[in-house]
């Protein structure tokens, strides 16, 4: 069986495939606006992230199964994607055979990660508990070293994450610079949580300091192997972190909340809240608008209840940052209306100096997860602007 396909994009429900590369067995995509994807063909079944099972007409996708279920599919707005199938030397018979055997491989593919997934998650509980008995060991009734040192230890994997990224990006890997914007925020936000306690005595003997900064120092690394294999499993050992961290804060306010009243804000917290850099302060809460909350410190209490509200938004970002691709930075919206009310123009760029510019349109930003799929996936920028349909031509260059 010989197949072949024009460059094209195929639309359902919202979500733009651009067909880049293809084989006898694979067709390769990438995701417009969203994350990438990768599509399986074989025969005249189609599946796309292990999420997705199409079936597929001669010409284009016209239903999808979503998780076993038949599903309408939107029209497809543009049919410039279209396949040319010959069949030949097998009978229909053999290739429903072969499409149900690929159907029940499909299966068996999700059954395993959904395994992965409940090992993953499992495993980061239970690591989760052992930490956490270790400092009801150790600071029973000294509330404000153990926030120093619960503060320690929670900063450290968004600087883990972001030393991978780094890495990822100068390789060429991966271009996804909300991640990097978002993550930098968090650890920001983590930073004056951390000058608070501090400010507040807890970090006053020296073996506290000595405590929460080894187990700084081996979660670093730890997270860092992590996020290496499965950047999934590193973002939901964060969410359990970070769980911990809420609900620790939620306690300790409701058990102390009048005594918290009448006492004074550190300055600090104080400054980090009402006058400090509040585009960083939005830019780690992203599930909420940007410049909606703004505290208010009078007081100790309004302290803590504010980093334990940080605490459930930083719950919330490390689920997102779970699902592939889904992380956005919560000002990206706000930047596209405001370059779309600007009054700067951009000079036109004619045919003949697109043509001596070589690349000038903007690309789908390289993505993987992972450093094995990284390193496997790993490709040019001029060699993905060709998959992705864009023309090349570096001879008008200076050379």
């Amino acid at each position: 069986m010989t197949s072949s396909l024009t460059a094209g994009l195929l639309r359902s429900e919202g979500l733009v495939l651009r067909a880049s590369e293809v084989d006898r067995h694979q067709i390769k995509c990438s995701g417009e606006g969203r994350r990438g994807l990768q599509l399986t063909r074989i025969k005249r079944t189609c599946y796309i992230s292990k999420q997705l099972h199409c079936s597929t007409s001669l010409v284009v996708p016209q239903y999808c199964c979503h998780r076993g279920r038949k599903s309408a599919c939107a029209a497809l707005a543009e049919r410039k994607a279209v396949e040319e199938v010959a069949v030949g030397g097998k009978s229909a018979k053999d290739e429903d055979v072969e499409e149900a055997e690929i159907s029940d491989a499909a299966k068996t593919s999700q059954g395993l990660e959904a395994w992965v997934i409940r090992g993953e998650k499992a495993f980061n509980q239970l690591a989760t508990d052992a930490v956490i008995q270790v400092l009801d060991i150790f600071y029973k009734n000294r509330d404000y070293a153990r926030f120093y040192v619960l503060e320690t230890i929670a900063r450290v994997p968004y600087f883990a994450f972001v030393s991978v990224l780094h890495m990822y990006e100068s390789f060429g890997w991966w271009r996804r610079s909300d991640y990097i914007k978002v993550h930098f925020a968090e650890s920001w936000n983590e930073l004056h949580h951390l000058l608070t306690m501090e400010a507040l005595g807890g970090d006053e003997r020296w073996v506290d300091r000595f405590l929460a900064q080894h187990i700084a120092v081996g979660y670093y690394f730890m997270t860092v192997v992590m996020y290496l294999l499965s950047p999934r499993m590193a973002y939901h050992f964060s969410e359990c972190v970070e769980k911990h961290a809420f609900h620790t804060y939620d306690e300790f306010i409701k058990l102390h909340g009048e005594e918290l009243k009448k006492l004074p804000a550190p300055e600090v917290a104080v400054k980090y809240y009402t006058s400090g850099d509040l585009y960083l302060f939005d830019e780690f809460q992203t599930d909420r608008t940007p410049n909606t909350r703004r505290p208010k410190i009078d007081n100790l209490y309004d302290v803590f209840y504010n980093i334990r509200e940080d605490e459930a938004e930083h719950c919330k970002t490390m689920l997102a940052c779970q699902t592939r691709g889904n992380l956005r930075s919560p000002h990206n919206a706000m930047q596209y209306d405001a370059s779309a009310s600007s009054s700067i123009s951009v000079p036109p760029i004619t045919e003949d100096l697109e043509g001596k510019l070589g690349i000038v349109k903007d690309l789908p930003p390289a993505e993987c997860a992972g450093i094995i799929e990284c390193a496997l996936t790993s490709s040019s920028f001029v060699e993905r602007a060709r998959k992705n349909g864009v023309e090349v031509n570096l001879d008008h260059l200076p050379r």
